[in-house]
């Protein structure tokens, strides 16, 4: 995806997790668990590799969206992330005082949210006691409000990872067989996985369902403008997305993800925005909607010029 968004820049890949995930958000905890030693394994090849990079191309700073090892001791280091708090049922203490330890050897930690009471990440983002340099950036996103006629009367966007993104997928399309209005429905997936069977809807249009595999930035942002109704998983980049357009949104959280449950549940608290579990979605669920006031347009603030961190001295 970032390639694609950004043709022209170099990459490089890092290694991956390889988390596994599972059909049911029960067994997550434990799938998880079993993806320790491979987290760590990657962990320590990417710091490796980050240190050729960083030699490399004569990096003056790094920046990491949540990648353990991207770090070095020679030059400036920022960690970025809404979890302080790390929601893992009984086993919150522990996941939270281990990524308070990793967030140590950066020299920042950026926060994408506010610091006061109008913030959206809640007791995920915002610690009483800490020893570390904590920074509220504001909340983030690439997106821009535009006032423009609605053409979708629903727009789904899904996201996150497997298998719970087909499940979701599959569960929504023999929901919307049912559903009147005009539907765009971008599924999220860089791959050409097939539909499922069960939808009998192929890719492109369907009676008044339109299918995208997924939206680049520029078409994603007028799809959202154009969207009167958004159905999506509580990711917290979704979140500060829709934040910022100002949308209203039905969330959906992926079963088994402490952090977008908590989420979802402090926004329906807030008369935010309404959500149901996966499992208990129906078309009808939609008609909460309407005790629910959605987002007000967030103004994105960041600027990265503020920050002197990576002046070369």
């Amino acid at each position: 995806m970032l390639q694609k968004e950004f043709p022209l820049l170099k990459s490089y890949t890092l290694p991956s997790y390889n988390i596994k995930y599972s059909k049911s958000g029960r067994n997550l905890k434990f799938k998880l668990l079993l993806s320790i030693p491979s987290v760590i394994a990657a962990v320590k090849k990417e710091h490796k590799l980050v240190a050729q990079i960083i030699k490399k191309e004569g990096i003056a700073g790094t920046i990491s969206d949540n990648r353990f090892g991207v770090y070095n001791s020679n030059i400036p280091a920022v960690y970025i992330t809404h979890q302080l708090t790390v929601f893992s049922g009984k086993t919150t203490g522990i996941t939270s005082k281990t990524h308070q330890k990793i967030i140590k050897n950066f020299n920042e930690c950026w926060i994408p949210d506010v610091e006061n009471e109008s913030n959206f990440s809640g007791d995920l983002g915002h610690l009483k006691l800490h020893d570390f340099n904590l920074k509220y950036i504001g909340i983030l996103s690439r997106l821009k409000p535009e006032k423009c006629p609605i053409k979708y009367n629903l727009l789904v966007v899904l996201s996150g990872p497997e298998p719970q993104r087909t499940l979701l997928e599959e569960k929504l399309l023999l929901e919307l067989k049912n559903y009147q209005g005009k539907v765009l429905f971008v599924r999220g997936t860089l791959e050409n996985i097939k539909i499922s069977k069960a939808s009998s809807l192929p890719i492109g249009m369907a009676g008044n369902i339109k299918i995208k595999n997924y939206l680049l930035t520029d078409a994603l942002e007028k799809a959202l403008n154009e969207s009167e109704l958004i159905i999506a998983r509580s990711g917290y980049s979704t979140i500060m997305d829709l934040a910022v357009l100002g949308k209203k949104v039905f969330f959906i959280p992926t079963p088994g993800q402490f952090e977008q449950e908590y989420l979802a549940k402090t926004l329906k608290e807030k008369l935010i925005a309404p959500f149901t579990n996966q499992q208990d979605f129906s078309l009808e669920k939609l008609n909460e909607i309407v005790n629910y006031t959605g987002f007000k347009e967030t103004v994105t603030s960041f600027n990265l010029s503020n920050f002197h961190l990576f002046e070369r001295k």
